[in-house]
């Protein structure tokens, strides 16, 4: 049997660590595929660029059309990145009835509806395992290994740069911008980190996992994101002081009044294994009502651990290319006319606890007070931490966690706490999950 031809589209990092993996593992993944797999085309913006790879074999161009449009390629593996050139590419090799295999998260959050229309029309099949946690194979997980089970929740650290920031701060006692200069440097965030540390790329990633969890539509735009910009070493010390770690974590949950999609800083109980995860790694937590909890845990990005999801998948389209297409595994792991229409709640509508931290003055009756519009608020407190004053300071530090409240009540309670004349600054929020 002829070999299976693969167009790579980007000899970048992963493109060139597939390329590495495909040829290294030639015949351990044929034998797993039922036939050979040869990289016959790739495009590069700059031919001439040192690779990590041997291209050797390789027809070459600067033009990803070029590769998309090539009779003999069999499978198209995007791997250039962003939205434009990429939605283009793909929606070019699904319309010449080429499966496609990507590793763009941005792509499938924004555009996953339509590209898994058109391919379910054209019975190809587009593969994604990549766009979620690297080299952690979360997607195959939730899709085929708990398909018998009814997904309660999931979190996840998904973003490797924020969880490296966030443990360089708890382990160094160092401030975020420090560590943030310092990640740059090291290549794990970019030299604008936005996407990183304002929760934009773990969102795109929750999209899609919340998508394959509960059978619902990609509905990235009404993901909850927020950054951890505003995270300091004190939080972070006194979260360690009451026995938590924060982390910046993606939840999606199911309840009966729709499902909750955000991104966020949270307080986890520090005995959580999840916890216990640090520095660029990924994991992931999912529960089942018939398996319970269940972790992933691995390298969320670089060369091999991506390519290592990019070829399982190439690997999976290449069974498949014989399948009958009504027989073959769902994108989204539900029938597509079977996707349910769940709303996504509005941030203020989610329950959850609280971590707060005040600056007060340090006088009299200025806890009642605060703990006064909290009942009023109907918001319960689980514990006080109330800092000593730095010599000659007039302001304290008060510390307090809340027990699960809706987000609507804290705006207000927290708006009430603002106004008071002894509150100076803006009070200071991180959200709390048990993850029990």
């Amino acid at each position: 049997m002829k070999p299976v031809k693969i167009g790579l589209l980007g000899l970048g990092t992963v493109g060139g660590g597939t390329v590495n993996v495909l040829k290294r593992n030639a015949e351990e993944i044929s034998r797993r595929a039922g036939r050979a797999i040869e990289v016959s085309h790739a495009s590069a913006r700059d031919l001439g660029k040192a690779r990590i790879c041997d291209t050797t074999g390789i027809i070459l161009t600067t033009n990803p059309a070029e590769v998309v449009d090539a009779p003999e390629v069999d499978v198209v593996v995007e791997l250039i990145g962003g939205v434009t050139l990429a939605h283009e590419m793909v929606m070019k090799a699904i319309h010449n009835g080429k499966h496609v295999v990507t590793a763009n998260k941005a792509l499938i959050a924004k555009h996953g509806n339509e590209i898994f229309a058109a391919a379910q029309a054209k019975g190809v099949v587009v593969a994604f395992e990549a766009a979620v946690a690297g080299g952690i194979p979360i997607i195959k997980a939730i899709r085929e290994g708990l398909a018998g089970n009814r997904i309660e929740w999931l979190a996840g650290i998904i973003n490797g740069t924020g969880n490296f920031i966030l443990t360089e701060m708890r382990d160094k006692g160092r401030d975020f911008a420090d560590v943030l200069a310092e990640a740059q440097a090291l290549g794990y965030a970019e030299a604008d980190p936005t996407f990183d540390v304002e929760g934009i790329d773990a969102a795109h990633k929750l999209t899609i996992l919340a998508a394959i969890a509960f059978g619902i539509p990609l509905q990235f735009e009404k993901a909850y994101t927020e950054g951890i910009t505003k995270i300091t070493r004190e939080d972070v010390t006194y979260a360690e002081e009451l026995g938590y770690r924060i982390k910046h974590l993606g939840v999606a949950r199911r309840t009966e009044g729709g499902i909750e999609l955000r991104v966020h800083p949270t307080l986890i109980p520090e005995r959580r294994l999840i916890a216990n995860v640090n520095g660029v790694m990924n994991a992931v937590l999912v529960k089942g009502d018939a398996v319970g909890p269940t972790l992933y845990y691995g390298a969320g990005a670089g060369a091999e651990a991506t390519a290592s999801a990019v070829v399982a998948d190439i690997v999976d389209v290449v069974r498949a290319l014989t399948a009958d297409p009504g027989n073959r595994v769902p994108h989204l792991a539900f029938q597509p006319d079977q996707l349910s229409d769940l709303p996504i709640l509005p941030m203020e509508e989610v329950v959850t606890a609280y971590y707060l931290r005040l600056q007060v003055e340090d006088r009299p009756g200025v806890l009642a007070d605060i703990t006064r519009i909290f009942g009023e608020a109907g918001i319960s407190i689980e514990a006080v931490l109330q800092k000593e004053p730095a010599e000659g300071e007039a302001n304290v530090s008060l510390i307090m966690l809340t027990q699960r409240v809706k987000e609507r009540s804290m705006n207000q309670a927290l708006a009430a706490i603002a106004r008071l004349d002894a509150v100076t600054g803006e009070p200071i929020r991180i959200r709390m999950e048990s993850l029990g």
